[in-house]
């Protein structure tokens, strides 16, 4: 169990940050980048999940705390991915369950015949952010994975999520129906 007594430390004053294992990197050093893209997404997560209802709100919620543990993950370094009592990892049920919730979502709509422009409902407009900075976060994530190991279930989770806000955003535009498509050359 977490528990925080104080917000701040201090101890990050000179430019560091502490990871599990009690080693210390730069804020800016790209795993605390990838921590910090993590991060973000799950706060655009939270501004979805403000406007959802039902299960679409239930499932956003369950996918920040996912994105905690992929955070925690991510400031584990090393190069063993298996959990243990003290090290905190994304496990390949997290992902299965992201697809069972894509698959289940997805099977009520119509199969675009065009891309989607991120908009039409309000909370589809969150949900495309949501994805959008989940993208960046993975973008961050794989660059992460050329320099130092990266857990192959924590890479899989956050690809797996930005394609579940895909399919939300569509559920939430009236089940696609209010899907703003893209007309190529429309302005020309």
């Amino acid at each position: 169990m977490v528990k925080l007594n104080r917000i701040y430390t201090r101890t990050g004053d000179d430019g560091t940050t502490g990871l599990v294992d009690g080693s210390r990197l730069p804020k800016h050093a790209l795993r605390m980048q990838a921590v910090g893209d993590v991060d973000e997404a799950n706060a655009a997560l939270g501004s979805a999940a403000v406007v959802a209802e039902d299960f679409l709100h239930a499932d956003l919620v369950r996918f920040q705390n996912d994105l905690f543990d992929l955070g925690a993950d991510l400031a584990t370094p090393g190069e063993h991915f298996e959990p243990s009592d003290m090290v905190l990892r994304v496990v390949p049920s997290q992902v299965a369950h992201v697809e069972a919730r894509i698959d289940a979502l997805n099977e009520a709509l119509e199969p675009l015949s065009s891309f989607v422009l991120p908009g039409g409902s309000e909370l589809a407009a969150r949900l495309h952010l949501a994805r959008t900075v989940a993208r960046r976060a993975e973008r961050r994530m794989t660059a992460l994975a050329e320099a130092d190991a990266v857990n192959p279930s924590a890479l899989a989770f956050i690809n797996r999520l930005s394609d579940y806000l895909f399919v939300a955003a569509r559920v939430a535009n009236d089940g696609g129906k209010c899907d703003v498509t893209w007309v190529p050359g429309a302005n020309r």
